[in-house]
């Protein structure tokens, strides 16, 4: 029987990730709070992109990443969900990262003006990499949860 290795960590090499422009990542997602208070758990899907705008960020001694997050929630009861979010990613490993966003979000319900309300969110997330292209991605916070496949173009 072989002996097992961990995976090395890389959180501490700055640059060490896969290099990408654009993530794309489709999902699905249950909103719980915020725009979806009192209606029980709303179930949609929904798209979020986010452009790089700082590929070592924040703290240079570390391996982290900057970019601006955009996305559109279709959920399946009326309501669109429109997040603008700050995403601060932690490369730790090859196989592993996690990221932070702070922001933004505007829900229109029902196409009625009087219950549409800017939101804010606040969602951390973890981020399994089969590859340096495609990995699988959970968010949770507020006010959502979301599960889905990203593609690092």
């Amino acid at each position: 029987m072989g002996t097992a290795h961990a995976e090395p960590m890389t959180i501490k090499n700055p640059g060490d990730h896969p290099h990408y422009v654009f993530e794309a990542e489709p999902h699905a997602l249950l909103g719980f709070a915020g725009p979806f208070d009192g209606h029980g758990g709303h179930f949609g899907a929904g798209f979020r992109g986010t452009f790089v705008i700082v590929d070592n960020g924040f703290v240079k001694t570390i391996n982290n990443s900057i970019g601006i997050s955009f996305g559109a929630d279709l959920y399946f009861e009326n309501t669109l969900f429109l997040p603008v979010a700050m995403q601060w990613n932690f490369w730790l490993s090859r196989h592993w990262s996690v990221f932070g966003e702070p922001g933004l979000g505007f829900a229109l319900h029902d196409f009625h003006a009087e219950k549409n309300v800017l939101h804010p969110i606040l969602w951390a997330g973890g981020r399994y990499h089969f590859n340096d292209n495609i990995s699988l991605t959970l968010r949770i916070g507020y006010p959502a949860v979301s599960f889905g496949v990203s593609f690092f173009l």
